[in-house]
């Protein structure tokens, strides 16, 4: 397969909240551990809460998300990431969210938004390179 990995802008994942001492809401930004890399993400909107067992939508749009719940949502990362879904590649899709040092949630990854590789910066090393 000639796929390289790109960056993510933005990426839709499906969440279970394990254990968080109050809700998790818009804005939350917690450290999130994908295969290799720990980087901080924003959870930027809740999309949908959905039952756990069938997968069914159960409030679209929650105010927030609290212990055993789970749900859709989009999230931000802060640094640059390379994240694929979980269907296509099942080990990149998989996270764990960290905070407090412990582990709050686990989830998989739904979609990916991938930044345009052209937009890029052309460091000094590649430029003197040509």
């Amino acid at each position: 397969k000639d796929d390289p990995a790109k960056e993510a802008a933005n990426f839709t994942s499906q969440v279970i909240i394990m254990n968080h001492p109050g809700q998790i809401g818009n804005g939350y930004a917690p450290v999130l551990d994908c295969h290799t890399s720990h980087i901080a993400v924003k959870f930027a909107e809740l999309l949908t809460k959905i039952d756990r067992r069938s997968g069914k939508e159960l409030e679209k749009e929650p105010k927030f998300l609290k212990n055993g719940d789970a749900g859709l949502v989009k999230m931000i990362p802060t640094k640059p990431m390379v994240v694929e879904t979980f269907s296509e590649y099942p080990p990149l899709g998989r996270f764990a969210v960290r905070d407090m040092r412990q582990t709050v949630a686990v989830g998989v990854i739904k979609s990916v938004e991938k930044k345009d590789p052209t937009g890029a910066k052309i460091t000094k090393a590649a430029v003197k390179k040509k």
